[in-house]
């Protein structure tokens, strides 16, 4: 699809011819003071909101798929007839409005008004659905229960003590100071109270009694669930520092954390981050964007090679380092004295002001394994995100799911996955069955450069390149013998659409 800019004020209240637009056209025009895409899909109209809700991705520049429209930024997927966000990481609705063609003129109308679409069945429907976990699995369950009209009770149980959040920013623009504080929360305060939500922050869920269906919090209280969600997320993994002044020592997974590492930054001079991860180079990224002196500490030989091969890693290494960071592989921190930082390859960092793990992170899981549920590196769930436990769900970072691509069972750290997941447990929890066969994705910021992963890799034995990686006009894809598993994506957002619309087909025909 494209947009021509020229047409940005045709008054498409007036209309416009049909012929204008052939089958996969579009256009951006307004109808009074709106801006409303017009995009044909056979002999259909349909006019929607030109831009997505997630991160305000022109939607021209996507991709249509069957019924629905797709982000070119991060794969949000959309529904042309009723503007539904149907997939992560959009969770609000496009705005749509009316269409007619009558005597070779199509025009747009007055918008629409789309009610709660229902997903339950009679007597399908829990009373109450309660969601340990704030992030995004819990979040994204949270919108969608009510989304879908669900008029039961819903409580949100978040240990954190700041409201649901939006954790990709917090590495990437809110560290670097070029997004403000009020662009963090995913919700207002009122959106709760709207939409009768019980948010509690601050609150721990202890103990799981599933044969009368009962969580205890650890103020004491117990609440009672018809269907409880498990999205409790993962935890950094936390290494010594032998001699390190633990108030240097910085993690990076809350809004609290990611808050005082700005205050702390905005003094330092010169930072260790130990972990040359996709969350420690983010910060890099971002810290040098500060100005501050920025040196990686990572056990591998290049950057990233693990998830992304050494091709891409090398090349992420040498965008760094244009940038001035200094890297320091197959090697880890020894020690701290007096501030300095010493390596076990016996090089000095000098004196650091603040040293940032980014060396991964593990599923918290206490929970899950007290209840006596399935736990296997993850928790066990099945197609539905279905725990052992019927009217137990998983989703995020804990479960472990039944990939139809591979065969195998995945668990995947990715904050669009686990959104995804919330929002189908959410429908299955209804009484909507809907198996979770989506095509993992995500995206990694690097400066002005942004890398697009479709699919996931755990291991594969070749890769193809096409492209440059120097003009950023590159598409790298990983096969296992003939079998695609992923492809990451530079500048070649259409590539990495259609990527994952040919992964999804073969998903389904795997599925049947």
């Amino acid at each position: 699809m494209a947009s021509d800019s020229s047409t940005q004020r045709i008054d498409l209240a007036l209309g416009i011819p049909v012929g204008q637009l052939d089958d996969g056209d579009s256009v951006v025009g307004r109808v009074g003071e709106d801006e409303v895409l017009l995009l044909r899909k056979g002999n259909a109209f349909h006019a929607i909101s030109p831009y997505c809700t997630h991160y305000h991705g022109e939607l021209a520049e996507g991709l249509v798929v069957g019924r629905t429209i797709r982000c070119p930024l991060h794969h949000a997927c959309f529904d042309l007839a009723t503007g539904e966000a149907l997939r992560a990481p959009a969770l609000d609705p496009l705005d749509c409005w009316q269409v007619e063609s009558i005597n070779g003129t199509v025009r747009v109308g007055e918008r629409m008004r789309m009610p709660a679409r229902y997903t339950t069945s009679d007597g399908e429907a829990p009373e109450s659905v309660v969601i340990v976990g704030g992030g995004a699995a819990g979040m994204a369950a949270a919108v969608k229960l009510r989304g879908c009209g669900f008029a039961g009770r819903v409580t949100l149980l978040s240990a954190d003590d700041f409201p649901p959040c939006d954790r990709p920013n917090l590495s990437k623009d809110y560290l670097a100071g070029t997004a403000p504080a009020d662009w963090i929360p995913l919700r207002s305060p009122d959106f709760y109270t709207d939409n009768t939500i019980d948010l509690r922050l601050g609150r721990r869920v202890t103990a799981i009694d599933r044969p009368s269906h009962t969580v205890t919090t650890d103020n004491g209280e117990q609440l009672r669930y018809g269907k409880l969600l498990l999205a409790t997320g993962a935890e950094p993994v936390r290494l010594e520092t032998p001699g390190a002044d633990p108030q240097s020592v910085h993690y990076l997974r809350t809004y609290a954390d990611a808050s005082r590492l700005v205050s702390r930054s905005e003094k330092a001079k010169r930072i260790a981050i130990i972990g040359a991860s996709f969350i420690g180079l983010e910060v890099a990224a971002s810290l040098r964007h500060r100005g501050v002196e920025v040196h990686v500490v990572g056990r591998e030989a290049v950057p990233l090679e693990r998830v992304m091969g050494a091709d891409m890693g090398r090349w992420i290494q040498s965008i760094h380092e244009a940038q001035g960071v200094t890297f320091h592989l197959e090697t880890t921190v020894e020690r701290v004295e007096g501030g300095v930082v010493w390596l076990k390859n016996g090089a000095s960092l000098g004196a650091c002001d603040l040293i940032v793990l980014g060396v991964g992170v593990r599923p918290v899981l206490t929970l899950a394994e007290q209840a006596g549920l399935a736990v296997d590196r993850g928790v066990t769930v099945n197609r539905y995100l279905q725990t052992s436990d019927p009217d137990i769900f998983a989703a995020g970072d804990i479960a472990r799911w039944p990939d139809p691509h591979t065969g195998e069972r995945l668990r995947v750290e990715h904050w669009v996955v686990a959104q995804s997941q919330g929002q189908v447990a959410a429908m299955n929890m209804l009484g909507q069955p809907q198996a979770y066969e989506r095509v993992p994705f995500f995206w990694s910021q690097h400066y002005d450069t942004t890398i697009r992963y479709v699919g996931h890799a755990e291991g594969w034995d070749r890769t193809e390149i096409d492209g440059s990686f120097e003009e950023q006009d590159v598409i790298v894809r990983y096969f296992r013998g003939q079998q695609l598993l992923a492809v990451a994506a530079l500048g070649r957002e259409l590539d990495a659409l259609y990527s994952e619309a040919d992964m999804e087909k073969e998903f389904a025909a795997t599925a049947r």
